[in-house]
């Protein structure tokens, strides 16, 4: 089963874009492509032979990666990459930059190590400078991922595919590229806080050392704003006659970072940013709602797992990154809940200028938890449980204080890095109560890092009464309405999950997922109607204020999304969807005019 740009892959420079669209430098070198690999199993250290080659970034269980078996938790994958370094390169630092690694790997440049990393998601890189020499160089990067059958951040990868749980990604999955920077000093990281109240920008450049950095903010092509300070403090930049972003409009605002010594320019970096608010406030007959820029905006998108069936969570191209974010648009959705991912920094760039507001769900580890109130009642169930409950009790606290300090290490990592998306609007810590635990304290942490936006601390499940959101998740045909006594925004954080199978574009013919299952077209589409006119917009009236639909495609068996797995099929006419949300907006903005 493919997608239509599985046979495009460049095997020489597979996904070649610039990996950090927020912090660009002109000079890099894209490592993608074929690799030497070995797979061995432990205690056996005889390596002189390698198996054969891999395409990198493809997980060594995709068919993309020219290997297409699982790594099982008693093996290593062992990568081995040649390289020179450029002419140019040769009085810099030079930092190897991988997007993600999943799980645990250790590098070494010329048989000596350069690092080790733990973790599956975030990008992180090793200065390599003092390991390179002239001429040809050698890297290797030895990798375990014990998948699920461990405790450490998996999302829904799993040993053995079945349901809603899918093939496991090991390895490198992300792209892998070299970047040389100014030997004695550079620019490291920066911090962009939009400020709407006060139309400005706080923005914090770290460097190396401290020193004078020059801020630019470029609007159309024009400055219209520039501040010299020092690094590490908090620089406020004015803007005037702002512009603000929307998923009516997307607009963004270049800006240019550098590093001056004696007036010369030492390093620079370009970046973008967007001035947008994210709060709520009560609203239609004193219920919160999410303000986007103080007005009231209902969200509606559907749920995006960001799997592809010839490559897994890599997307073969760039080109299926915005397919995927463009027909969530054209379908009249304006926001995307990523669903216990993280994605390359490219996808939320595309999403930055689409103008499609995401849910950043954080990735779950622990026990990947099966409710003990049973599957019937899961998705039915119409209230909350307590921490006072016997269920809750029984679902938390199966992981060690180290897998939990694991959890809060990456979770941390995810908000500074994802930290200057402007589409990035509201996290969520927890989907239902999948390695769930301390749910409200999660919760504070979250907040104290990033006041700035909002938080569904425990979507769908074991709500502990506070953060911003009344979540509740539902995949029957008549949807619960808000709880009593609780005015936080409602969300109906999943929904839907209504099926199609299409033959001829099943991941298994023999194996079928979903929720409510229907036969054909006609009927999935006036299912889907009925849903939303007669289910879903009724809510609005008793106070809903988003809503998320399971899901934008197929992945793997679960045959429950508008597209087929390959994309290759929409099963509701574009037109119909686009039409449905119309009508859950306009009712919305009706009754939030009283």
């Amino acid at each position: 089963m493919e997608t239509p740009w599985a046979n495009k892959i460049d095997i020489n420079n597979p996904l070649g874009e610039y990996p950090r669209p927020q912090f660009v430098r002109p000079d890099w070198l894209s490592l993608n492509g074929i690799w030497d690999y070995v797979v061995k199993e432990d205690g056996n250290d005889d390596l002189e032979d390698y198996d054969g080659e891999i395409l990198v970034p493809f997980a060594i269980e995709t068919a993309a990666s020219g290997v297409g078996k699982p790594l099982h938790p008693n093996e290593t994958l062992r990568y081995r990459k040649k390289f020179e370094i450029p002419e140019n390169w040769k009085e810099k630092r030079i930092k190897l930059n991988f997007e993600a690694v999943d799980w645990h790997c250790i590098c070494r440049i010329n048989g000596i190590e350069a690092g080790v990393h733990k973790g599956g998601y975030i990008p992180f890189f090793f200065d390599i400078s003092d390991l390179i020499v002239d001429g040809v160089n050698e890297m290797t990067l030895d990798v375990k991922d014990p998948t699920d059958s461990g405790h450490q951040q998996k999302g829904k990868q799993t040993l053995k595919p079945k349901g809603c749980f899918y093939k496991a990604t090991s390895g490198i999955w992300q792209s892998v590229w070299l970047e040389p920077v100014p030997e004695e000093n550079h620019i490291l990281k920066m911090k962009l806080t939009p400020q709407v109240d006060s139309s400005s920008l706080t923005a914090n450049i770290t460097t190396v050392t401290k020193s004078s950095v020059r801020l630019t903010i470029i609007s159309e092509g024009k400055k219209i704003s520039q501040l010299i300070a020092e690094s590490g403090k908090d620089l406020v930049l004015p803007i005037s006659d702002p512009r603000l972003w929307s998923p009516v409009d997307p607009y963004l605002y270049d800006l240019k970072v550098e590093l001056i010594s004696s007036e010369n320019v030492i390093d620079s970096v370009e970046s973008y940013f967007a001035l947008r608010k994210i709060s709520t406030a009560p609203g239609y007959k004193g219920r919160h709602f999410i303000y986007l820029n103080d007005t009231a905006i209902f969200l509606h998108g559907p749920l995006d797992q960001g799997y592809w069936p010839e490559s897994g969570m890599t997307a073969p191209s760039e080109e299926a990154i915005i397919f995927d974010l463009e027909k969530t648009k054209a379908l009249g959705f304006n926001m995307v809940r990523k669903h216990i991912k993280i994605e390359s920094r490219r996808w939320y760039y595309h999403a930055d200028r689409l103008g499609l507001a995401v849910i950043q769900d954080m990735v779950s580890g622990g026990n990947n938890y099966v409710s003990p109130l049973g599957d019937a009642l899961r998705y039915t169930v119409g209230k909350h449980y307590r921490d006072t409950s016997k269920q809750y009790k029984k679902s938390v606290g199966r992981s060690s204080p180290d897998n939990r300090a694991g959890f809060e290490e990456e979770l941390t990592e995810m908000i500074e890095h994802l930290y200057n998306t402007p589409s990035l609007l509201i996290w969520c810590p927890f989907n239902e109560a999948w390695g769930q635990y301390d749910a409200l304290r999660i919760s504070d942490m979250v907040g104290e890092k990033d006041p700035s936006r909002l938080i569904d601390h425990a979507s769908g499940w074991y709500d502990q009464g506070r953060s911003d959101f009344e979540s509740q998740h539902s995949y029957s045909a008549k949807l619960p309405g808000p709880g009593k006594n609780d005015d936080r925004v409602y969300l109906l954080s999943e929904y839907g999950g209504i099926n199609l199978n299409i033959p001829g574009h099943l991941w298994d013919e023999n194996k079928k997922f979903g929720y409510r299952s229907f036969k054909s077209k006609k009927s999935l589409e006036q299912a889907y109607v009925k849903l939303m006119r007669q289910s879903l917009n009724p809510l609005i009236e008793k106070g809903l204020g988003g809503a998320v639909y399971t899901q934008i495609s197929d992945v793997e068996i679960e045959s429950n999304g508008f597209y087929t797995y390959d994309r290759r099929v929409l099963k509701i006419d574009e037109a119909v969807v686009y039409e449905s949300n119309k009508e859950i907006y306009e009712a919305f903005r009706s009754l939030n005019k009283k």
